[in-house]
């Protein structure tokens, strides 16, 4: 067991700490579990961002797998029902060496728009280095690619570090999923985490060259042997200290800058009576304002790194969470993350995850934008509250929230996307109001557009064959649910 959380302290708090390593083990058996693993779909697989980067764990263990639990019992918790985590994986106490489970990870990635997974590495012949074969077979399946998260593990030196970028390059470079940056090199990457434990990194000299290795530190008189620097606190990036220095001495010096952004930092369970600060997720907005961060210095970051996909110990997590959780040992829940509860909130922060993605990856306009304005009351429609609320017609102007994708969803048929959230317009099932959360299309998420004698439009669900109508006048939210056009069902189209 790692015996603490892994806050980055080390680079932007100027504290160190004294972790201890993690054993080498023989993987566990390739057993899969009772659950289907995931499949990828057109949409889950439609081109990830490698650009983007997320730090992933692999050091999870349970009884049915692995003969024992692992991590999860961190804190001195008995798992499977009470966890080493302040929020509880809607997987339950997984094994990080089952087929499903790892198929299912990478599936909610690519969900999520990322293209690269930073897989944390404790050295050769341990026991997520035995596992390093099975995640490379399923992000190649998944369209991922696979990055290095170098770990500080008990006798780890600049020489150690070096002989383990060349021992990965052998061992894995054939892969179709290993990492090589095209923008840089078409050179591998290879994280380095608590770098500032070791001060002298005139050894990576031997390796520079072919290989893109970071530090974790924004300190610039620290970085004279790497090639690029990232941060991974998400305590320090909520207010970005230093950003704007670094990202600009990278551009200046040619490094790559590739700044961490967290939804938030909680590890009470993990660390009972610990003094670590917290970040609350503030229902997303916390997550929010360190993507701005990332992408609002004047030097564009190389990749933005995400912290993390499932550190479950330091509550740093965008892995879905449960929403009913084992009841008695006072887990929390992401329900309120972007106006979303229930079930939906669980992948609440996937999802904004693939808005942030396409923030920082723009596509080229492919598909119309388009606003609709209600008849009944001259009011424009809305994907309200950036798309967790219902549409309603209730605007005076065009902004963001007023703007839909007009995609072409075959058959005569469209799909709108919000602008507000880059979600899918669904008519609800006819029985509750439109709204814009879903990744996908279906049918419940295609509409015909009947165009009126009168030179307005009126929106028919496919699914139920209603036509859409501004209910109350425009008062109360869009709703699947007339079978005849009438005042309420007309609209405006504005291109």
């Amino acid at each position: 067991m790692h015996p603490i959380t892994r806050w980055a302290r080390t680079a932007l708090a100027s504290l160190l700490l004294v972790a201890a390593g993690i054993a080498g083990a023989p993987g566990p058996a390739a057993t899969a579990s009772p659950r289907t693993a995931a499949e990828p779909t057109a949409a889950a697989l439609a081109a990830p961002a490698q650009n983007v980067h997320i730090f992933y764990y692999s050091w999870y263990g349970s009884p049915a797998v692995n003969g024992s639990y692992r991590h999860w019992q961190q804190g001195d918790h008995t798992p499977p029902q009470d966890v080493g985590a302040n929020f509880y994986p809607t997987l339950g106490a997984y094994d990080s060496g089952d087929v499903n489970t790892i198929n299912q990870h990478m599936a909610w990635i690519s969900q999520a728009g990322v293209g690269t997974i930073v897989y944390s590495w404790w050295g050769q012949g341990s026991y997520e280095d035995n596992l390093t074969a099975r995640v490379l077979t399923a992000a190649a399946q998944y369209g991922l690619k696979v990055a290095w998260h170098l770990e500080p593990y008990t006798g780890r030196t600049a020489a150690s570090t070096v002989a383990d970028i060349n021992y990965i390059n052998s061992r894995y470079g054939s892969s179709p999923a290993f990492y090589r940056d095209a923008a840089n090199g078409n050179r591998p990457a290879f994280y380095v985490f608590e770098s500032l434990r070791i001060t002298d990194w005139s050894a990576l000299a031997q390796v520079r060259a072919n290989n893109i290795v970071l530090a974790q530190t924004t300190d610039t008189s620290k970085v004279a042997n790497f090639g690029g620097m990232y941060t991974y606190d998400g305590i320090a990036g909520a207010t970005a200290p230093g950003w704007a220095n670094a990202a600009a001495y990278c551009e200046a010096n040619g490094l790559v800058w590739a700044p961490s952004v967290a939804p938030g930092y909680l590890d009470d369970r993990a660390v009972p009576g610990n003094t670590t600060p917290t970040l609350d997720r503030d229902n997303g907005a916390a997550y929010d304002r360190q993507w701005s961060n990332a992408l609002g210095t004047p030097t564009r970051p190389d990749w933005v790194s995400i912290t993390s996909f499932n550190e479950w110990h330091e509550g740093s997590t965008i892995e879905p969470a449960s929403a009913n959780p084992p009841a008695g040992h006072g887990y929390l829940t992401y329900s309120g993350a972007y106006g979303r509860t229930g079930v939906s909130a669980e992948t609440a922060y996937l999802d904004r995850t693939r808005y942030w993605v396409e923030q920082f990856n723009p596509a080229a306009p492919t598909s119309p934008v388009i606003s609709l304005r209600a008849r009944v009351n001259t009011s424009y429609v809305a994907a309200d509250n950036a798309g967790a609320a219902p549409l309603i017609a209730n605007r005076t102007a065009v902004g963001p929230w007023e703007q839909f994708d007009r995609l072409d969803a075959g058959n005569g048929t469209i799909a709108l996307r919000a602008k507000a959230n880059g979600l899918i317009v669904t008519a609800n099932g006819g029985t509750a109001p439109l709204i814009a959360d879903k990744t996908t299309i279906g049918t419940w998420e295609t509409f015909q557009i009947v165009n009126n004698t009168d030179g307005s439009v009126s929106l028919r669900a496919t699914a139920n064959n209603m036509y859409v109508a501004a209910e109350g006048a425009g008062a109360q939210p869009l709703i699947a649910n007339r079978a005849a056009i009438g005042a309420w069902e007309r609209f405006d189209l504005i291109t």
